[in-house]
């Protein structure tokens, strides 16, 4: 006598809980090694130490492509809680995650939701003030250039250029009236 045992899908239900704190603690971990950048960034800048600037624009880039992976995850645990809500992937938030969870989880889950916010709100202020002071000092090296006999139009400078007054075979101001830097004489 043979029995034959019919295979029966299972649906396996995904444990949310350990997906999106796991989830999670990557994004926080992701936003921590942004926010140490773009902090590295503004001494380098505070500094004008320029290798370390550019050093650390390239170290944002990497964490920023690392970080767009991050959202991709983010929208298959999105899609997953979806599944599980019975609703389309764009209604899902965090409060309706948690009704899927147990209190402790749920109660995680909201703790690292906040950090995180926290986080990128720090790392998106830190960024606009050192753009701020990369715009500042950008602005000073184009006045400097200007004065230094840079191209009015273009700011471009070169040995080709003179500053207005200069005699440029003299290596020297040709008229007392010239645009002065310094004046020595009082």
């Amino acid at each position: 006598m043979t029995t034959s045992t019919a295979f029966v899908p299972m649906t396996v239900h995904v444990d949310m809980g350990r997906v999106l704190l796991s989830h999670l603690e990557e994004q926080l971990r992701s936003a921590e090694r942004l926010l140490d950048c773009v902090l590295r960034q503004s001494a380098a800048i505070r500094d004008r130490e320029v290798e370390t600037v550019l050093r650390a624009v390239g170290e944002i880039q990497a964490e920023m492509e690392r970080r767009g992976l991050l959202e991709q995850q983010r929208g298959k645990v999105l899609a997953q809680a979806a599944g599980q809500l019975g609703i389309p992937d764009h209604a899902v938030t965090l409060d309706a995650i948690c009704t899927l969870l147990d209190p402790i989880t749920a109660t995680e889950a909201r703790n690292r939701s906040a950090q995180l916010r926290g986080l990128l709100a720090e790392i998106q202020q830190k960024h606009t003030i050192n753009r701020a002071l990369m715009r500042q000092e950008l602005a000073f090296l184009d006045h400097l250039t200007r004065l230094l006999g840079g191209d009015e139009d273009t700011g471009a400078y070169g040995p080709t250029a003179a500053a207005p007054g200069m005699d440029p075979a003299a290596g020297r101001f040709a008229s007392a009236g010239a645009h002065r830097v310094l004046d020595l004489e009082a």
